[in-house]
């Protein structure tokens, strides 16, 4: 692909990028983020001409994309739930099955808002981006919840405050820590938090059904967890009832195939009401729990 010049409109980059790459759904996804339009604004200037700067964004992103890093990336945005997120290398890329996640703590604290008259206080561990906590802060009512997101990453949690500034006054309930787990969180939020989330390392060393994309372009450290990918998981149940009032919750997203393996983990550490949860595609991902009382 050349650089635009007068005479090319965005209808015509369009068909440009699509018979360079394939995908229109992709091109179209694209070239809007190179215009600076979103799809509804891009309608609109398709007979536009296509200035030098923009077409030049779009061909560093054909570039990156044709390498084979990943459109999230490229684009450095992706769609969680109701937020537009600020995503890139430092962190994993948001999931459409980690929305419903989200689903299964809100009704849980809403319902917990209901019974006890208060607002909840939540800890986000391993939060990445911010998608869940974040998401949490913009569907709960307003200033309903104190929401801790944590990471080991210092990356990690630049990016997750980046997305928190993006959300506005919604964010007014958000909180950041550094560290591993509960760590990162303060001394004074023992036994006193109503949920945790998380969306911790769930993928066994050396696992081969892992992509070649997610392994050359995504952090490791947000991805492996021990011989059998138990690792962090481990960490997060065996610790949660310290931190959690009685009759907390804890949610946990892991791989299809272990959802066993966590009940027990759960069952192990007193936990009731422990349910297993599907995703999108009808795979077991999901594994709830109430503290002990």
């Amino acid at each position: 692909m050349t650089n635009a010049d007068s005479h090319v409109t965005w209808r015509e980059m369009l068909q440009r990028t699509q018979a360079e790459i394939g995908d229109r759904v992709v091109a179209q996804w694209l070239c809007e983020h190179a215009s600076g339009c979103d799809a509804g604004e891009f309608k609109g200037i398709v007979n536009e001409f296509v200035s030098d700067r923009s077409a030049q964004h779009l061909q560093s992103m054909l570039s990156r994309y044709s390498a084979g890093e990943p459109l999230q990336y490229v684009m450095g945005r992706w769609a969680f739930r109701r937020l537009d997120l600020l995503v890139d290398s430092r962190v994993l890329i948001p999931r459409p099955e980690t929305e419903l996640l989200v689903e299964h703590v809100t009704r849980f604290a809403l319902q917990k808002m209901r019974d006890v008259g208060r607002s909840v206080t939540i800890a986000d561990l391993g939060t990445g981006s911010g998608a869940i906590g974040l998401s949490l802060l913009a569907e709960l009512p307003f200033e309903s919840a104190e929401i801790w997101m944590t990471d080991s990453s210092e990356d990690a949690l630049h990016v997750a405050r980046a997305n928190a500034a993006g959300i506005g006054r919604s964010a007014v309930g958000a909180r950041f820590g550094h560290g591993s787990w509960y760590s990162a969180l303060p001394e004074e939020l023992r036994g006193s938090l109503d949920v945790i989330v998380s969306n911790p390392p769930y993928i066994a060393q050396g696992d081969p059904m892992v992509g070649e994309s997610v392994l050359k372009w995504e952090p490791h450290s947000a991805l492996f967890a021990g011989s059998d990918g138990l690792t962090d998981v481990r960490t997060i149940i065996s610790d949660a009832a310290q931190w959690l009032v009685p009759g907390g919750f804890l949610a946990l997203e892991m791989g299809h195939t272990q959802a066993s393996a966590v009940s027990e983990l759960f069952s192990s550490a007193r936990f009731t009401n422990v349910s297993v949860h599907k995703d999108l595609a009808g795979k077991n991902r999901f594994v709830t729990g109430v503290s002990p009382r």
